[in-house]
């Protein structure tokens, strides 16, 4: 592996981003006439996705009336994909231990405002058990780039716990896997581990920027971390995650690098990432930076971003992560996220400590949330606004993942197979975790859901229910 100025180059790989490009995107594309926006909007709703000089034209849009007309474009794109469905999980992080020198990030290696700690198995159990007592099926399991003296068996020690821990009715059945990149060989040892999604940000696909904020350790090397996707498919690994921290550098570049990573992703896997992840940079204890972004994203352009991306890649789950307000997460529901946390913990030990102690573990946190609520309390509001709240993971179960998912999530045939399993797993935390009232807003939905189906679907999903 060699990696270089312009890109990456490994035995089988060359991928570069191409930055010359997409700063001519931005200087040359004057704002387009409303027809013209409009165009690109109707090629949008047929659900092909988007070039990138039309993914430009929209990020350009600034007249308040048209940039409706976008954002009501995002939500028929992903009514047509996903239906009402809000996917739900957490994020259980193992462990703070890091080398890296990331200047926006509470767990850098410098930093002595947190307590490092990383969770033995039976901390793992316990954290687990505390998730499956809320009702979580899926969770993403994060660590920072250190691992205790058994290395990245850590990581495969502490999915084996996970799965087997059991509480009750309850399980977790879908490990995802926020680590750092790996080798081929390593990402072999991860599938055989049984994860569901592999998920890594670029953090910033601007490669001065990367340099300034990554100042030391692995994540240094700007390409080996390009390249870890790709790596991650080589290895069989079927379902993978982007994203971007946005807040490090123009958002405008971020959305027209992460669509290009897309393409090449789509041109030499035949498969795009499963989901994308747009975080937006909040404080961290111990990071200045983090209290001060070089590109700070206001919340209408975040809006836009969350539309925009629907619309460009209309296939792909949009997570949405508790470090926004509840209020912010609940406009981006209807523009195009399909999955969100919910009572998030982002210090290892934190769910299991319980909010007695929340105050001072947070010091042990990776950054500040936006969003406190518990999962009972998301889970209402949902139901409340006209979603249907999902903790399926039938996809995974039965080998519907990569190009399988791909194949039915690109003509919006997914939701036709989601939606009695949606309402199963609803139904399920309904009878087995909800409080009284959250209990009867998630019995409303399914009604409400039941009575709008086709027959012939209804059918199926009442014969789930009985």
């Amino acid at each position: 592996m060699t990696t270089s100025i312009t890109g990456i180059e490994t035995d089988s790989c060359t991928f570069r981003i191409d930055a010359q490009r997409i700063a001519g995107l931005m200087s040359a594309e004057a704002p387009q006439s409303p027809g013209r926006i409009r165009e690109v909007l109707a090629r949008a709703r047929e659900l092909r996705g988007l070039a990138d000089f039309e993914v430009a034209a929209l990020c350009a849009v600034s007249d308040g009336d048209l940039l409706e007309e976008v954002f009501e474009s995002a939500r028929a794109v992903k009514q047509a994909i996903y239906g009402d469905r809000m996917v739900l999980f957490a994020p259980l992080y193992i462990s703070n231990l890091c080398q890296n020198e990331c200047a926006y990030c509470a767990f850098r290696v410098r930093n002595q405002a947190i307590l490092r700690r990383s969770l033995t198995p039976a901390e793992i159990a316990a954290e687990t058990k505390s998730l499956v007592d809320q009702g979580h099926k899926r969770i993403l399991l994060v660590a920072g780039e250190a691992y205790p003296r058994q290395g990245f068996d850590y990581i495969l020690d502490a999915i084996e716990t996970i799965y087997s821990v059991r509480s009750g009715r309850g399980e977790i059945r879908r490990i995802n896997v926020n680590i750092a990149p790996l080798t081929v060989a390593e990402f072999r040892r991860l599938r055989q581990a049984k994860i569901g999604t592999y998920q890594l940000f670029q953090e910033t696909y601007h490669e001065a920027t990367y340099h300034k904020v990554h100042i030391s350790g692995p994540k240094v090397d700007y390409g080996w971390r390009l390249g870890a996707i790709d790596r991650a498919l080589e290895a069989g690994i079927d379902d993978v995650g982007i994203g971007v921290l946005f807040g490090l550098h123009d958002w405008r570049f971020e959305v027209l690098a992460l669509l290009q990573h897309i393409q090449h992703l789509e041109q030499r896997f035949g498969v795009g990432p499963h989901t994308i992840s747009v975080p937006r940079l909040e404080p961290a204890d111990g990071s200045d930076l983090s209290q001060h972004p070089p590109a700070p994203v206001a919340d209408l352009d975040f809006r836009k971003i969350v539309a925009v991306l629907r619309l460009a890649v209309p296939y792909t789950g949009i997570i949405m992560s508790t470090r926004e307000t509840a209020n912010l997460r609940r406009m981006t529901m209807a523009l195009g996220v399909s999955q969100i946390s919910a009572g998030s913990r982002t210090n290892p030990g934190g769910y299991a400590a319980g909010d007695d102690v929340e105050t001072a573990n947070r010091a042990a946190a990776q950054f500040s949330l936006g969003d406190h609520r518990s999962l009972d309390a998301v889970i209402l509001n949902i139901c409340e606004m006209g979603y249907i709240p999902s903790f399926c993971t039938a996809c995974y179960r039965l080998g519907r993942t990569g190009q399988d998912f791909m194949d039915l999530a690109k003509p919006g045939q997914i939701k036709l197979h989601c939606q009695p399993n949606a309402l199963s797993t609803l139904q399920e935390y309904a009878l087995d975790y909800a409080s009284p009232q959250t209990r009867r807003s998630c019995e409303a939905a399914i009604a409400r859901s039941l009575e709008a189906m086709d027959p012939q679907l209804r059918r199926r999903c009442e014969q789930m229910l009985d």
